[in-house]
């Protein structure tokens, strides 16, 4: 699955792209400085809105064909990317400045080990910039949700529609700012630890 997912996304996403998230990547990440922890890094769509003066960047993905979709992009010196998962990231405690998670934590299996574990690699009063597709809060957009779910986990590596991501990083960390999308269906968020 993984070699179909990586030779298909960014022309699947590029319509939302267009329309919608890289404006929103270009916005958030630009506020993103230090040594930055991206997870799930995937075929590498983040890098370009990094700032190479104020950042360095260690892009953690799990798969390896994800992985080498982004390496056959122009690849900045400053971004390192490592096979990982966002559950047990291989780097010491408090090692991160900021934590970057774009369309991430639907298909993460153990969302709050990933969140428990992102608070151990980052900096006391680091922070965390999200993008994520959420469970929405219309009950009729729930149930399509829900039925659809366990068919586009199998199409789409794992990820579920209605995961109530939102819900969890507030149960994690300190939510700054919050802003929702498409009938609450996105979400874009900015949070801290500590």
């Amino acid at each position: 699955m993984g070699k179909i997912m990586a030779s298909v996304y960014d022309t699947v996403m590029y319509p939302l792209e267009k329309l919608f998230l890289t404006q929103k990547r270009r916005t958030l990440l630009k506020h993103a400085s230090g040594y930055v922890l991206d997870i799930g890094s995937g075929t590498g769509v983040n890098f370009p809105f990094f700032n190479p003066e104020t950042t360095d960047v260690y892009a953690i993905e799990p798969d390896k064909a994800m992985r080498e979709k982004a390496k056959q992009k122009p690849v900045p010196d400053y971004i390192h990317i490592e096979a990982a998962g966002a559950e047990s990231i291989p780097v010491p405690d408090h090692t991160f400045d900021t934590v970057v998670s774009t369309l991430v934590f639907c298909s993460i299996d153990q969302p709050d080990q990933a969140f428990n574990e992102l608070k151990r690699v980052l900096k006391p009063g680091g922070k965390l910039y999200f993008i994520e597709h959420i469970r929405a809060a219309s009950p009729f957009v729930q149930t399509i949700q829900d039925k659809l779910t366990p068919m586009w986990k199998q199409l789409a590596d794992g990820c579920h529609l209605n995961r109530p991501t939102d819900k969890l990083i507030d149960q994690h960390f300190t939510v700054i700012q919050k802003t929702y999308y498409f009938k609450k269906i996105i979400t874009v968020i900015v949070a801290e630890y500590g």
